[in-house]
């Protein structure tokens, strides 16, 4: 995994992103990283990376259970490197050692979709295996009933992701996260002003 170092300021601190599939947790990571001024990693990619294809593909070969050992393995590795903002997949809660791994090593966001929500993101969506069924619209409900325990669960905070924009939903997280001194208030440069130290 070759980023860019995080700044000093971020040794140590992660903010992990958990939460159903389509509900924002790559495109939220990424800028709320780019405000923080850390690096970015969003766990599925690496993995791609690792095994050098899709993760469909991967599901299709080695199945759901080799996606989640590897998944594991990934996310142990992130929550003990340095400061990043870490995006993971949709079911990496479904694991007690990922949940534990997160929460012991970062501030975990749950960005809260309702499964209606995603079905209108994701309905031409065909890169997603476990979306890939005949009514996807249930399966949404069903994971969002088996899932949602979990998120909360690991969640620090619970961000309601509803209809407001990119830049709403990170200025909502880096509120929480200065309420919690997570980052300090003052710290974080506003959009407008990205030159700010």
């Amino acid at each position: 995994m070759s980023e860019p170092a995080p700044n000093p300021s971020s040794a140590g601190a992660r903010v992990s992103l958990v939460g159903l599939p389509g509900g924002g947790k790559s495109t939220v990571g990424r800028h709320l990283a780019r405000r923080l001024g850390w690096p970015f990693w969003d766990s599925d990619t690496v993995i791609e990376r690792r095994v050098g294809c899709s993760i469909r593909v991967l599901f299709e070969r080695e199945g759901e259970e080799r996606f989640r050992e590897i998944e594991q393995s990934v996310i142990a590795e992130l929550m003990s490197g340095p400061g990043a903002v870490v995006a993971t997949g949709g079911g990496a809660v479904l694991r007690e050692a990922n949940r534990m791994a997160l929460s012991q090593g970062s501030s975990v966001v749950y960005l809260r979709s309702t499964p209606e929500e995603l079905f209108r993101r994701l309905r031409h969506d065909t890169q997603r295996p476990l979306l890939q069924v005949k009514d996807p619209l249930a399966r949404l409900r069903e994971l969002h009933a088996q899932r949602d325990p979990l998120y909360r669960q690991t969640a620090s905070f619970v961000i309601e992701t509803g209809r407001p924009s990119v830049p709403t939903l990170v200025n909502m997280i880096l509120m929480q996260l200065e309420l919690a001194g997570v980052v300090d208030a003052g710290q974080v440069p506003s959009p407008t002003e990205p030159g700010r130290p």
